[in-house]
């Protein structure tokens, strides 16, 4: 009988629907994690410590201890030797299957015990002498609970069977590649034979391996080129003016721009002036200055007669941005109008008015410009801050508020968290990327200490000294547990320690739960130097920008990312003043952790640090709470595999191009219709 997922019970369905399994060829692509050796009995006296082995014997004795806590142990023997097992929590059929006189197979690690030596919760079966062994390689899948491995054995089988296995890849491009076929390569996955070496399998080096690597690989990258070529057959305003309100504002700036943001206007300015929507990220590292040059774009999109809005996940940068173009425009005549959730009900109402009449040009803010209530006369540019914080359907929603009868609106994105190449040839396919690789100059480099926190009293001293100089200081309390609460408690208990250790200066705090009016109210005292401490949580990661403020320190340093802290010490060094972090850390330190606080000591440069990030963390983590609409990799590594994306990502432009019923075939087996939602 063939597998119907609508005659499922509903249990079952559900559990799979979290495995993201919700047809038969999803099972078909539900690969083991590890394989379980049943197809070889070991001797006891020849069984090595700490590896996983199966061994064969009868029950000599069985009894429940209560010491030093209730245990079912029992003495297993064959004619090598002895072992013991031990189960902390049994139920009673397995105190029958650990009789005396049964004969069992028990599979699991042996270490040293009290007694002996021993299997803690091995799996055991009971069988009868002579029983025969698995003829493959025991699989063990990726599962949730409630959902147990024979289940899963038996769907996958059934899977299996009913999915036909056809090849979607010509055979001459399998034999270029020197790749098995498909059938082959899957049904060997799900039941390698005994001959085959594990560590090419747990590895995922073996020729089997590497066909699911490419395939998948593939998939991606015709999902994220064919998105790609379908934008480009959009229609999109062609924004190009004469650029003379960017001049106006260029040349009232007390800086000049660097080399790589002119680089980057320039490309921007060339896909605004395309009749199609651009879909262009500017990446850079904290403080190279994207603001600057979509603000320009910006003005561009304006002079041209359209309006811009700039959306930032939160509200604290969602407002730094607004304040700052505020500042630039208003000499411009420029109305930017502040559109966030928090606002009262009337300012917010006034705000909707004056964009949907057309007073606004540029509006910024936060989720709240997705509303329907927000509607714009003429969108013709759309600026996403951060973007990786947005999923799919949020930038389509802003998409869909396009310009009036002139097609999409351009959509302009940022992010300060630079994407190493191999991820942006595998995540970014579908993007057009700017880099903006130069700091501006009279940049002071920032020095970075690692202090064991039982220096602390030091750092107070620290801050005095700095703030009696006339600068000012953070002090950031990072989350704590996952726990919002917590992370709140300790910023207020922070926040006094310190107001009473510095009763000379004013000490600040600033938090998520604030509302926003108070938030802006603090961090414009600050940017004002009435307040010269600043203690925070990490809601000042992005956005914040303070030059007289040179000296953070940030609290249990260990338990952040590198991203994340690479953003906080980006919040000091931001004009020619001498700056300092100071990475308070608790002992004693995970291995991880002291990976991540010897790359943060070591480097400045956020290029460097992401290849780092990517490296310690995996894409989907780096690339942050692993986004709808991006086809995350299940299987290949774009830095391992990177041989293997490059191939892709060529034979994909070659199967686009001469080969659509190959495409057609592949992204139906591998995206199951999800394609049709990337990177939009």
């Amino acid at each position: 009988m063939s597998l119907d997922f609508a005659k499922l019970p509903k249990a079952v369905a559900s559990r799979l629907a979290k495995l993201e399994i919700r047809r038969p060829y999803d099972l078909v692509l539900h690969l083991p994690l590890r394989y379980e050796d049943e197809t070889h009995l070991c001797p006891i006296v020849d069984a090595p410590l700490g590896a996983s082995v199966m061994v064969e014997g009868t029950v000599q004795h069985s009894e429940i201890t209560y010491r030093p806590r209730r245990q079912l142990v029992a003495r297993i023997e064959d004619a090598s030797g002895e072992l013991f097992v031990r189960l902390l929590n049994f139920y009673p059929n397995q105190q029958q299957q650990l009789t005396e006189g049964k004969r069992v197979r028990l599979l699991g690690e042996i270490r040293r015990g009290f007694f002996g030596d021993e299997m803690v919760h091995p799996r055991i079966r009971a069988i009868t002498e002579g029983a025969p062994l698995a003829e493959a390689l025991t699989p063990v899948y990726p599962t949730v609970a409630g959902l147990a491995q024979p289940t899963l054995r038996k769907l996958i089988g059934q899977a299996l069977r009913d999915c036909s296995l056809h090849d979607t890849l010509p055979e001459h491009l399998l034999r270029d590649l020197g790749l098995p076929d498909f059938a082959s390569a899957v049904d060997l996955l799900h039941h390698p034979t005994p001959d085959i070496t594990p560590a090419s399998l747990t590895q995922r080096v073996h020729p089997a391996w590497m066909r699911l690597k490419f395939d998948e690989l593939l998939a991606q990258q015709l999902s994220m080129r064919l998105a790609y070529r379908a934008r480009r057959g959009q229609t999109a305003p062609v924004i190009s003016p004469p650029g003379t309100l960017a001049k106006r504002l260029i040349d009232a700036l007390p800086f000049g721009l660097t080399d790589a943001q002119l680089r980057s206007l320039i490309e921007i300015r060339r896909d605004l002036a395309s009749p199609h929507p651009m879909q262009r990220l500017l990446q850079g590292d904290v403080g190279a200055g994207k603001t600057i040059v979509v603000t320009l774009a910006a003005l561009d999109a304006i002079e041209a007669g359209y309006q811009v809005a700039l959306m930032a996940p939160t509200e604290i940068l969602a407002e730094q941005h607004y304040r700052k173009l505020a500042e630039w425009l208003a000499p411009l005549g420029i109305d930017v109008a502040w559109v966030a959730g928090s606002l009262r009900a009337r300012d917010k109402a006034a705000a909707i008015a004056r964009v949907e009449s057309g007073e606004a040009r540029l509006v910024v803010g936060t989720h709240a410009l997705f509303q329907d209530s927000v509607v714009f006369e003429r969108l013709g540019l759309a600026i996403v801050d951060e973007q990786h914080r947005f999923g799919v359907h949020q930038r389509l929603a802003l998409r869909q508020k396009g310009a009036d009868g002139g097609g999409e609106p351009h959509l302009l994105m940022m992010s300060a968290t630079p994407i190493p190449r191999t991820l942006a040839m595998s995540f970014y396919a579908d993007l057009d990327v700017s880099i903006i690789d130069q700091l501006p100059p009279g940049r002071t480099p920032i020095k970075t200490r690692l202090v064991q926190d039982g220096r602390r009293e030091e750092m107070v001293e620290w801050v005095r000294k700095v703030c009696g100089e006339g600068r000012q200081a953070y002090w950031v309390c990072p989350l704590i547990e996952e726990s919002e609460v917590l992370e709140l408690q300790t910023a207020i208990d922070t926040h006094a320690n310190l107001s009473e250790q510095l009763p000379e200066f004013k000490v600040g705090l600033v938090h998520g739960r604030l509302k926003p009016a108070e938030k802006a109210e603090i961090m414009a005292a600050f940017v004002a130097n009435d307040i010269q401490v600043l203690v925070a949580t990490t809601v000042i990661e992005v956005g914040v920008d303070v030059p007289n403020a040179t000296l953070m320190v940030i609290e249990h340093a260990e338990r952040m990312g590198l991203a994340q802290l690479h953003q906080l010490r980006g919040r000091v060094g931001r004009g020619a003043l001498e700056s300092s972090c100071v990475l308070l850390y608790t002992a004693p330190l995970g291995e991880t952790a002291k990976e991540r606080l010897k790359v943060i000591y070591e480097t400045t440069d956020g290029f460097v640090i992401a290849r780092e990030d990517l490296r310690i963390r995996g894409p989907g983590e780096f690339l942050g709470a692993r986004q709808s609409g991006v086809p995350m990799l299940r299987f290949a590594d774009p830095e391992r595999d990177v041989d293997l994306l490059e191939r892709a990502r060529d034979i994909a432009v070659s199967l686009i191009e001469h080969a659509p019923a190959v495409v057609d075939a592949h992204l139906a087996r591998w995206m199951g219709g999800r394609e049709v939602l990337l990177k939009t």
